[in-house]
């Protein structure tokens, strides 16, 4: 069986030919590929890669799965994906995704995983470590090599222009979300709050003693409260828009659900709820995944997508910021190819146009 992923053959022939076609009709295809390719960001991305226009092949690589069928370890792809998983990336690829998770970049690196002239999304906390430290800059290092933030809101010229792309983390994206048009108008000041919850999924596909069902079911749990490694990069984005940092006092929970965050943030503030409105509209104007919502919003209403959904709301003088997005996607693959399109110059929702379940 050839490593190179296809879709199985009904109509076979003519489906095969036909995609053949394609193939040689659009030269702007590129192969890509993905390491570390057994957890669920590295499921996602095959989901969204094997339907995406600019793909040529598709080539996953996982050094505990190598030579055995992607559906071992990713049983949704019964039916829908052939293909194995390989040892190592052929030269071809012009896009690489790195999942192999914390701690492994350098790794990866090293180990000349990495074809010479691929560009690279990491999807580890391993390229964002100098954001830890709350500082921005445009460009920050992680072995050896120079890389770009990638959060499209923030920064999307730098995305176009970067070889290397560190990944935001889950709960970053969604409170960076929720604060960044207020740090633009210079608005974040005394205390931020933010309480946020998110699905099983987010703590990866290795089960530990808080992710499996007996645990996780009818149950909730606070984490890591005021000190969860995502604050340095919420600071040091928000640093970017406006001088002064305000004490962004932050409590993660753990939800009884599988996937999607919740997020709501709340701050003091001397402006109308309209006019707070108008400065969230002005900064995602050119931002095709960010929605304002006039009602109150649900996880359910993102779930399987790589949109953003936004909710505000001022009682007093306090404003509430509510922002909902699917981890897995907007929180890391469905962003990750958002950036690879970015990257590469092709429209930024390409791949990307999905339906919720909602129910």
């Amino acid at each position: 069986m050839s490593d190179q992923i296809n879709r199985p053959t009904q109509e076979s022939e003519v489906a095969v030919e036909l995609e053949n076609q394609t193939s040689k009709i659009d030269s702007n295809k590129i192969d890509i590929g993905i390491i570390g390719g057994a957890g669920y960001t590295a499921g996602e991305l095959i989901r969204l890669l094997s339907n995406h226009p600019k793909v040529d092949s598709l080539f996953v690589q996982s050094q505990s799965h190598a030579g055995q069928h992607l559906s071992k370890a990713h049983p949704d792809l019964i039916g829908e994906l052939s293909g194995s998983f390989v040892q190592k990336l052929p030269d071809t690829c012009r896009i690489v995704f790195l999942c192999s998770g914390h701690g492994k970049t350098k790794e990866v690196f090293d180990q000349g995983w990495i074809p010479t002239q691929a560009k690279v999304v990491d999807l580890s906390a391993d390229a964002r470590w100098e954001l830890t430290q709350g500082k921005h800059s445009e460009r920050h290092h992680c072995c050896g090599k120079e890389f770009v933030y990638g959060l499209a809101e923030l920064q999307a010229n730098m995305i176009r222009k970067a070889h290397f792309v560190a990944n935001p983390g889950c709960f970053a994206t969604a409170i960076q979300l929720a604060l960044l048009p207020l740090a633009k108008q210079g608005k974040l000041h005394d205390e931020v709050h933010v309480s946020a919850i998110t699905g099983s999924t987010g703590a990866g596909a290795h089960p530990s003693s808080t992710t499996h069902f007996s645990w996780r079911s009818n149950n909730a749990s606070i984490y890591k409260a005021f000190t969860h490694q995502h604050l340095g990069e919420i600071r040091a984005s928000v640093s970017s828009l406006q001088s002064k940092v305000p004490n962004i006092h932050f409590i993660p929970m753990r939800g009884a659900f599988t996937r999607g965050i919740l997020a709501a943030c709340y701050q003091k503030i001397d402006a109308s709820e309209q006019e707070i409105k108008e400065w969230f509209m002005a900064y995602y104007s050119d931002a095709p995944f960010v929605h304002l919502s006039e009602e109150p919003i649900s996880v359910k209403q993102v779930v399987n997508t790589n949109k953003a959904l936004i909710h505000l709301e001022k009682v007093e003088n306090q404003v509430l910021v509510t922002v909902a997005i699917d981890n897995l996607l907007r929180g890391a693959s469905g962003q990750a190819v958002q950036n690879m399109n970015i990257m590469m110059g092709w429209d930024e929702r390409m791949g990307l146009l999905l339906k919720p379940s909602v129910f």
